[in-house]
């Protein structure tokens, strides 16, 4: 017996899917709003949930990775009134386990939940692995948990990797841990810089030369491929390797054989593969920047690590973690720390993400060498002045003036909702011309919520 979760603001919606899952065998909780899910959610243990589209207080397919990341890790299956490819594209990549549309059959319905169900008991029958050697990578937030299970399951497998993120966020650490919790641990960890390779030395670094190749070879010099046999090849920043070397590198993946400039022959190398991007690959790809096909190699495991203001709650131990591990290298005494310390560091967004709270941690250091405890006081003056400004409630700011708009003046959110849906209602009941069933068909709702939203905002469901 599972335990279910549907969030849906239509009642009769809640009732039929409660019927369906308790004929099934299973247990339902019903919300009528995100926020009502959610704190369900925070207080027990869902198996799957079954999440509507357009909710009263916002949209849930970009609250998937919220439900996600509760405790439970519930799998998601978006139900939807109106089918929208872009939608069920965002749904998978967001991490859902299914898109329906609403009006499928029972048993679509149930197929769906089943193999859900089948997906969690398997995974938690798996047995535990080993204690993995996490170098420095600190934290215990949902966020970096589930980095953390992707980098055990690349470790445990031989496949190619890629790495995403914003600058700063760890791609490199995380690539070292998966080669050394590999099979692979014994051999070199080799890692291109596709940033700094020089555009006319770039075949000879990583494919090496024979003497006389070129001018200036008076020695034969083996390649980064080369050195990096039966261990892992780390190409950081792939997205900047240059257009026609990607050419070449697809049949060095493909065949993992190369030759070495001025060589008659080729070269096998027994690496595997580990790249690391800041940039969105796949946006590259359609507009020509990136071999598409490369990009179905490199990407077999994806891992996006999370900046770091996504995962604030880590930047306590992160913080302690370095600190005391820089006092314990200069032999000084472990330095106490006020509250507010931690805080400040928490109000700040960290743009350049956990490189950039190591490098100020570092300044901290430097500036406090000799005084016992660290107080906001010795932080950089930018990252207390956003401290300040986000806990300092002031009169509201003068409006915004933006060409061709009229002036943004601040409101209460859920009233500047309230007037974007009434006007909707209005513009959708006059193009429909008051034909409630063409309405619903556009608009994804279903009668009884149409009905309802037009009596909330006082809208005649009748033409005059």
């Amino acid at each position: 017996m599972a335990n279910i979760l549907i969030v849906d603001d239509d009642a009769m919606v809640r009732t039929s899917m409660a019927a369906i899952i308790g004929h099934a065998g299973h247990f339902a909780d019903l919300a009528a709003s995100l926020k009502e899910g959610l704190a369900l959610v925070e207080e027990g243990r869902y198996d799957v949930i079954f999440l509507d589209v357009w909710m009263p207080d916002g949209n849930g397919l970009e609250a998937i990775p919220k439900f996600r990341t509760t405790p439970g890790h519930p799998e998601i299956i978006i139900m939807t009134g109106l089918g929208d490819p872009d939608g069920a594209e965002l749904a998978i990549k967001s991490g859902a386990w299914d898109y329906i549309e609403k009006g499928a059959s029972v048993k679509e319905l149930n197929l769906s939940l089943t193999r859900a169900l089948q997906y969690r008991e398997q995974k938690e029958a798996k047995k535990p692995r080993l204690a993995l050697k996490k170098e420095d990578i600190i934290g215990n937030s949902p966020a970096i948990n589930q980095c953390l299970d992707l980098m055990a399951q690349a470790a445990s497998a031989d496949s190619n990797v890629l790495i995403t993120g914003e600058t700063g966020t760890g791609k490199e650490l995380f690539a070292r841990a998966i080669h050394n919790n590999s099979a692979r641990a014994e051999g070199n960890f080799v890692v291109v810089d596709c940033t700094a390779l020089p555009e006319t030395l770039v075949e000879s670094m990583l494919f090496g030369h024979e003497r006389g190749a070129f001018t200036g070879a008076d020695r034969p010099t083996e390649g980064l491929v080369r050195h990096a046999h039966g261990g892992t090849l780390f190409l950081d920043e792939i997205g900047e390797l240059p257009i026609g070397l990607q050419k070449v590198f697809l049949r060095v993946l493909q065949e993992h054989r190369f030759r070495p400039i001025g060589s008659k022959k080729e070269l096998h190398s027994d690496f595997r593969l580990i790249c690391a991007t800041n940039r969105n690959l796949e946006d590259m790809a359609k507009e020509g920047g990136f071999r598409e096909d490369l990009l179905f190699r490199v990407q077999t495991i994806s891992i996006h690590l999370p900046p770091l203001r996504d995962r604030k709650d880590d930047i306590r131990e992160i913080a302690l973690h370095h600190l005391n591990k820089t006092c314990k290298l200069s032999g000084e005494p472990i330095k106490g720390f006020s509250p507010d310390f931690f805080e400040t560091l928490c109000f700040y967004n960290w743009p350049g993400n956990v490189r950039e709270l190591l490098n100020t941690l570092d300044k901290v250091m430097a500036d406090a060498f000799d005084e016992p405890t660290l107080f906001p006081r010795h932080l950089p003056t930018n990252i207390r002045a956003q401290a300040v400004r986000r806990q300092v409630k002031g009169a509201p700011p003068p409006p915004v003036e933006t060409p061709g708009r009229e002036p943004f003046r601040p409101k209460p959110m859920q009233q500047f909702m309230d007037e974007m849906k009434a006007h909707y209602l209005t513009d959708l009941m006059a193009w429909a011309d008051h034909d409630v069933r063409q309405a619903c068909s556009v608009s994804g709702l279903s009668r009884s919520h149409l009905y309802q939203l037009l009596k909330k905002f006082n809208i005649s469901s009748q033409g005059t």
